[in-house]
């Protein structure tokens, strides 16, 4: 098993290199139950859903507020704070749910690969979310395709494929 190593705010697993973002005091305990909380009796704030997902030990359900992003009609989740428990889990289970209010929609996922086209789904989602999501993004901006690209390796997304909505 590795041991998480911590550098100011970003925690690192040590032995991968992968990079994470641990969430403060305020959003484990203010910032995302309130969000999870208005997201699940039907107030989405700007397009939030709570996301559901299995747990890779436990297989216990575990929930998360996220920030999907839509581009051409294709569905994404996009991990700004990195190598986050809801992306190792989403990974090793390969599907989850979505939920708004009593709207819950049940999907399949595809992680998206560290190619080329990671860079424009990035700068969409900074485009759309910078105010909720900009300081994750170590002062790169929407407007700097190329930066992104160097920077992409260090954000999982995955495309989300709707398999059944149910109320």
């Amino acid at each position: 098993m590795t041991t998480p190593t911590t550098n100011h705010d970003i925690t690192t697993t040590q032995g991968t290199g992968k990079r994470y973002l641990a969430p403060g005091w305020m959003t484990r305990r203010i910032a995302n139950p309130l969000m999870a909380g208005l997201t699940r009796t039907g107030l989405s704030v700007r397009g939030s859903r709570v996301l559901h997902v299995q747990g890779r030990r436990s297989g216990e359900w575990h929930t998360v507020p996220v920030n999907p992003l839509t581009i051409d009609g294709v569905q994404y989740l996009v991990a700004p704070r990195g190598e986050t428990q809801w992306v190792r889990n989403l990974r090793a289970a390969g599907h989850g749910r979505l939920q708004l209010g009593r709207h819950t929609t049940a999907f399949t996922a595809t992680e998206v690969g560290d190619g080329d086209v990671k860079a424009p789904i990035l700068q969409s989602y900074l485009r759309t979310w910078r105010s909720e999501v900009g300081a994750f993004f170590d002062g790169v901006d929407a407007d700097s395709i190329d930066a992104l690209r160097s920077i992409a390796h260090d954000y999982p997304i995955f495309v989300v494929h709707p398999k059944a909505s149910t109320h």
